[in-house]
């Protein structure tokens, strides 16, 4: 075998039987089925609601959809799993019916959360938690062989905050990771996308930090995703609001890019795929 090719990035991802390539950057768009999420435009409350936000960011260009009813904000109040399925379900069945061809993320750190809507329809798993705030998280994603996104957090949303302590951030995440991967391939999962968490547990020039080095967890082989949209990290250094930063978000999306991400996980699906068009014309003379 050639030398450079013995380690080789997958870049590929198996979501419901469709091969997704990621050697070329792809947009996520955020629907929030929940009443408090940071960003309120984000908020979708109703099938419907859910149905035409679909609708629109399919047509702007998302390939992947990213679903969740529970709050992941700093300090957001907390929701039974009772309650998060009953908001989610409803969202699943209405994009899946409408829109067959949409690859569904569910936003959950429940496993049973995420069984339900893996059977309703959906494709893949995205675990702020990384499988801490539920043990059989990990068992769930084997079992159903699905695609995971691995993320970095300390805490849970109400804590995450209290514990935003780093000797060295890039180290502690890449370590994290390091240790999370080789547990899910054990269990065979096969499809791990890393998310290094930006904001979550994380000050302002931690989120930075790990923008400054993410080219580095290249090393990990791993498709990257950068969930950076509208965040704290870029409102509160421009002095704006979380409304008002789209043009600081689609800056940091661009950087992110340039720093190997295979996935922009985002509100504003049109300006991503803009930003995309960009950097695959500078990057692969597209």
């Amino acid at each position: 075998m050639a030398k450079d090719t013995f380690f080789q990035k997958k870049v590929t991802i198996n979501a419901g039987g469709k091969l997704i390539d990621l050697s070329r950057p792809k947009v996520m768009g955020i629907i929030n089925i929940t009443p408090d999420s940071f960003y309120a435009d984000s908020r979708k409350t109703s099938a419907e609601d859910v149905r035409l936000q679909a609708e629109k960011m399919l047509t702007e260009g998302a390939i992947f959809l990213d679903l969740g009813a529970y709050s992941s904000r700093p300090g957001a109040a907390d929701i039974s799993e009772q309650e998060e399925t009953d908001r989610l379900l409803p969202a699943v069945e209405a994009i899946v019916a409408n829109y067959p061809e949409a690859i569904l993320s569910i936003d959950t750190f429940r496993a049973g959360v995420a069984e339900a809507a893996i059977k309703a329809g959906a494709h893949i798993i995205n675990d702020i938690s990384g499988g801490e705030l539920d043990e059989n998280m990990f068992a769930t994603v084997a079992r159903l062989q699905v695609p995971y996104i691995l993320m970095h957090m300390k805490g849970n949303p109400q804590t995450m905050q209290q514990l935003a302590h780093y000797e060295d951030v890039f180290a502690e995440v890449f370590d994290y990771f390091v240790q999370k991967i080789y547990r899910l391939k054990q269990l065979g999962v096969h499809d791990i996308i890393l998310d290094p968490g930006f904001g979550f547990a994380k000050q302002r020039e931690h989120s930075y930090a790990l923008m400054n080095q993410m080219n580095e967890f290249e090393r990990l082989q791993l498709p990257l995703l950068a969930g950076i949209s509208r965040k704290k990290m870029i409102y509160s250094l421009l002095g704006v609001t979380a409304e008002q930063v789209l043009n600081g978000t689609t800056a940091l999306n661009t950087i992110a890019l340039m720093k190997g991400a295979s996935i922009l996980r985002v509100h504003d699906v049109r300006e991503a795929v803009e930003a995309v068009k960009i950097y695959n014309a500078v990057t692969f003379l597209l």
